[in-house]
């Protein structure tokens, strides 16, 4: 690069949004907030809990629900603290993209429900990359001394 800074190619408002302390913290909410909401409704519903697991053929449905509601719960909690990110977005990396197969199994399927299982599968592998992004700033940040 010709001695052109990034932040002389982008609009101020933008490099200032990027550099506001919080949207690191917001983006990672962002990230994880539907992961804790699920865990919540879970904890609040155990009984649909379970039914869920047995809906997907998980057994036995109730160890599957814990597990759910546990990775759920500590992998938005490591990301939304900056510690050990990593494994937090490993976590739910590997469980949505074990949930995306198990539940949106869109080659088995035909007509509507065919095509919404496709966009469902495809989104949740989009947020699998979400998570190998938030790790890989982390570790960015970490090794600068910012987190």
């Amino acid at each position: 690069m010709s001695g052109t800074g990034a932040t002389e190619r982008e609009p101020r408002l933008i490099h200032a949004v990027l550099d506001w302390p919080p949207t690191w913290f917001i983006a990672r909410l962002l990230l994880v907030g539907a992961y804790l909401v699920g865990a919540l409704a879970k904890l609040s519903d155990w009984p649909a809990a379970v039914a869920e697991q047995a809906h997907f053929g998980m057994s036995p449905p109730a160890l599957w629900a814990a597990i759910t509601i546990a990775v759920e719960l500590i992998g938005p909690l490591l990301i939304l603290a900056g510690r050990f990110v990593w494994f937090g977005a490993g976590m739910l990396g590997v469980f949505t993209f074990l949930a995306a197969f198990l539940a949106n199994d869109f080659w088995t399927m035909a007509g509507q429900e065919r095509f919404a299982a496709t966009n469902a599968f495809f989104e949740h592998i989009g947020l699998v990359g979400g998570f190998v992004l938030a790790a890989l700033v982390a570790e960015h940040a970490r090794r600068e001394g910012r987190l």
